[in-house]
């Protein structure tokens, strides 16, 4: 019986943020090892299956940057990455778009189907949802061409808001059109960040392979629950912030003053990850929020 009220409990819990949340937009980016193990992704799309279910409105923007460099392999060609961007020649982004598009979103579709939800796929280049010109890299690599990389010029949300009235989820894969009339690759957490800003969601959330934002790499216990938006810069200069975690939190950074209430980063490896962080009063990873309190903790 202990057991059967602990459990009552536990929804009493989450019966507030579930009325708070209700017909609001939860962003959730998809990507990280959470994607590479079918029983982790079963777990995060259940817990995606749950927002649905109770009323909140998720949206997916996934990655795939593993299977895509996975596929690269199989055609003979040898990945490769400056400042942290994939070169994407003509043949590359051909297998970016059919990994991405044509194998990882219709599976994200199927489960979350299959778990009893209901989903469209949509590609942010067939849908034109997302409008991208050429990145390039500054300094001391300004030379290097490439290829088929976009930064977001603007987001044209009226396709996703027709998935979310006819009461599905939509799944997007961050590819874009640019006017030159050709394919773009958009970082997944770039692309669902400017989406969040573009649709007004109440929470952007990016589910990682580490438990947040650490003080210390090596020491779960120096987690930063909350984090003020003006304390960034100086964590990105102390190296605390570095690597893939720096759009992450650039893209929070953009979301939340532009209306976004709150950015997530939590760990997608651990079971019912999403229900932590956003139904429970302490959550479990690392919020990003305007609040200007002065403290990293």
């Amino acid at each position: 019986m202990q057991k059967i009220i602990e459990k009552a409990g536990i929804l009493i819990e989450a019966l507030p943020y579930i009325q708070a949340f209700k017909d609001k937009i939860t962003l959730i980016k998809f990507g990280g090892s959470a994607m590479t193990d079918e029983n982790c992704m079963r777990n995060v799309l259940k817990d995606i299956v749950f927002l649905y279910s109770v009323g909140i409105k998720p949206i997916v923007v996934h990655g795939g940057g593993n299977r895509i460099s996975e596929a690269m392999k199989e055609l003979g060609k040898t990945p490769r990455f400056v400042q942290g961007f994939r070169v994407t020649d003509e043949e590359t982004i051909n297998t970016v778009e059919n990994v991405l598009y044509g194998e990882i979103n219709p599976q994200i579709v199927q489960m979350i189907e299959e778990l009893g939800g209901k989903a469209e796929g949509l590609s942010g280049r067939v849908h034109k949802i997302i409008n991208a010109s050429k990145h390039t890299l500054p300094a001391p690599d300004q030379d290097v061409d490439l290829g088929y990389v976009g930064d977001v010029k603007q987001i044209y949300a009226h396709p996703v808001i027709s998935v979310l009235h006819s009461g599905k989820i939509p799944v997007i894969a961050p590819l874009a059109f640019g006017a030159d009339g050709h394919t773009y690759n958009i970082n997944a957490d770039l692309a669902a960040g400017e989406i969040a800003r573009a649709l007004g969601a109440e929470k952007l959330v990016f589910l990682t392979d580490v438990p947040g934002i650490m003080k210390d790499a090596s020491d779960k216990s120096s987690l930063i629950s909350h984090l003020d938006i003006s304390l960034v810069s100086s964590l990105i200069d102390k190296k605390v912030i570095t690597g893939g975690m720096i759009p992450k939190v650039m893209a929070g950074i953009r979301s939340v003053t532009s209306g976004v209430h709150k950015t997530h980063i939590i760990d997608g490896r651990l079971p019912h990850t999403l229900l932590l962080e956003i139904f429970t009063d302490r959550g479990i990873g690392t919020e990003i929020v305007q609040i200007n309190s002065g403290s990293e903790d």
